[in-house]
């Protein structure tokens, strides 16, 4: 409660992605020593939560998505506020400002985000640097990186430049995520496609050794092609599929449209993707093998949310824009919302 106050009367004057690098300067300062062992003394999941997977053990099924943390300099400050696991990034092989500001809208009446950062980041190495110091300190979270193509890299050319990244951060990283679904670089969802993403996918996971390897899709493929994807990502053997990227859809929002209208082009997360998680997440259980890794991202704000997911199939669970309208404590609640389910 004290936090809805606090977000509908002052956060929400300030311009989003200035609030965002401000929330992250906290977080960084939860992650050190004292702050981080009074933190996780308060958000810490129960032992009984935690999630066998990927050959990894996470203290909890629930996550923070790409896109949060783009450069790795939050994780151990997201560790100790209850996350069971942080993917990074997306980092891309070549350091990029990613798309003119502004580029981060709320549409607070939806409890939803429309971005189109255009994965604003540091590069492969800035990333590796600070991955290496963070596994000097053996933060508890497990770490997954998120990979995309660079913009000033062809289409044509995007395989190699993957392979880089992926060169690069696989040896760091617990698993891999390759991102061919963000709606915010040009031709980025054309590497969907199965005739160019199976050999795309092929170079990635010969680049990324032993570590895991999933790929992140779009919701806005048709399911039978959502359901190539995921047979694709089997054959290939692959560790998992992550389901699914933020949407360019519109419909059914309660924000008035002259405010969506005024926010421009990008991806929509939040809660209006709760329907369309859930209906990706059942074409895809539905290709793949039982004990095959699914992450459920999309409209998850509730340990309710959480709960449905993992129920429909889904090994994991990771939200992003539920942390800005439910608090720093939003991984606590739903840890806790867990474990009395």
């Amino acid at each position: 409660m004290m936090y809805s106050l606090l977000f509908r009367h002052v956060l929400t004057r300030f311009d989003p992605e200035f609030a965002h690098h401000a929330a992250m300067a906290v977080i960084r300062v939860l992650g050190l020593r004292p702050f981080s062992w009074a933190t996780r003394a308060l958000t810490a999941p129960d032992a009984t939560q935690q999630v066998h997977a990927l050959g990894l053990t996470f203290p909890s099924a629930f996550g923070v998505a790409a896109g949060f943390d783009k450069n790795a300099i939050g994780v151990r400050g997201l560790d100790a506020l209850g996350f069971g696991h942080v993917e990074i990034g997306t980092v891309t092989a070549i350091a990029q400002d990613g798309n003119a500001k502004p580029r981060l809208f709320r549409l607070v009446p939806d409890r939803a985000v429309i971005n189109r950062m255009g994965f604003n980041n540091e590069g492969a190495q800035a990333a590796a640097r600070r991955l290496r110091a963070l596994r000097r300190r053996a933060p508890r979270a497990v770490i997954g990186v998120n990979i995309g193509k660079s913009r000033v890299v062809a289409v044509e050319d995007a395989n190699a430049d993957y392979v880089a990244s992926a060169t690069v951060l696989a040896p760091l990283a617990d698993y891999l995520a390759v991102n061919v679904s963000s709606p915010n670089t040009p031709g980025l969802r054309g590497l969907q496609a199965v005739e160019t993403l199976a050999p795309l996918l092929r170079e990635v996971k010969d680049a990324a050794g032993a570590t895991p390897l999933l790929v992140k899709i779009a919701p806005d493929l048709p399911d039978d092609e959502i359901a190539g994807i995921a047979r694709l990502a089997v054959e290939e053997g692959l560790a998992g599929i992550i389901a699914h990227n933020t949407t360019i859809s519109r419909d059914g929002l309660q924000t008035d449209s002259s405010v969506v209208e005024s926010a421009g082009a990008g991806g929509l997360s939040g809660a209006p993707l709760k329907e369309r998680s859930l209906e990706v997440l059942a074409v895809v259980k539905a290709s793949v093998p039982a004990d095959f890794c699914v992450i459920a991202v999309g409209g998850v704000e509730t340990a309710e949310d959480v709960q449905k997911r993992l129920d429909a199939g889904a090994t994991l669970v990771q939200g992003y824009t539920g942390f800005l309208y439910r608090g720093p404590l939003w991984a606590r609640q739903i840890n806790r919302g867990l474990r009395r389910r």
